[in-house]
């Protein structure tokens, strides 16, 4: 699973933008939110990527922070919202606006989205309301560049990479996570984690 790409912006549309990473051009599908704030073409760029893998297909999708991919994520969890539509809804509203009208039950104005209809935007208000208001508002992801639980997942998956088995990556990573008295980096807490798988 791809986590991140940092690599040069090679092309840049409403559509996609293809980034070249060491030769590869990888096409991502953005938010307009992400997509405003993309430097030039030529110019490097890093963005946290959601890998969807469909029976037909692998697809990236890209965004500059984390709180947006996981916002996407919420989204998608929902039956009826797929990957494109999370990707319209993220480009229509902001993430506060959205989790305001979520919160609100405002349904005229998720109704008001492109490709979000009445029985989509219920079932955004039914399923999001505390899980969205929480993401949005929680002290601990507001400015920060790496929010723990995002932080767990991506360690949990190296881990399981380098040929450990889930339950025991994830007794380590939970280990370390519970002793932490400080925000844990993905370095940090690779490093804390390997040392308990080692032994040392």
């Amino acid at each position: 699973m791809i986590a991140s790409l940092k690599g040069v912006l090679s092309h840049k549309s409403i559509d996609h933008i293809i980034v070249d990473v060491h030769g590869i051009g990888c096409s991502i599908a953005v938010p307009l939110s992400t997509f405003y704030k993309l430097p030039d073409t030529g110019s490097q760029v890093r963005l946290v990527i959601h890998t969807h893998i469909a029976q037909d297909a692998v697809r990236l999708f890209g965004f500059l922070d984390y709180r947006e991919k996981e916002i996407f994520q919420l989204l998608i969890s929902i039956s009826g919202i797929g990957p494109r539509l999370a990707i319209n809804i993220l480009s229509g509203i902001s993430p506060e606006d959205l989790s305001e009208a979520i919160s609100e039950g405002d349904l005229g104005r998720l109704v008001g989205i492109p490709g979000v209809g009445r029985k989509t935007a219920e079932r955004m208000i039914f399923e999001l309301k505390d899980k969205i208001t929480k993401l949005i508002f929680d002290p601990d992801k507001i400015g920060t560049g790496y929010p723990g639980t995002l932080v767990k997942e991506d360690a949990l998956s190296a881990l399981i990479n380098l040929g450990y088995k889930s339950s025991v990556a994830k007794d380590a990573v939970d280990k370390v996570s519970a002793k932490a008295v400080e925000k844990l980096t993905l370095e940090i807490l690779l490093t804390k984690s390997l040392k308990i798988l080692s032994g040392k």
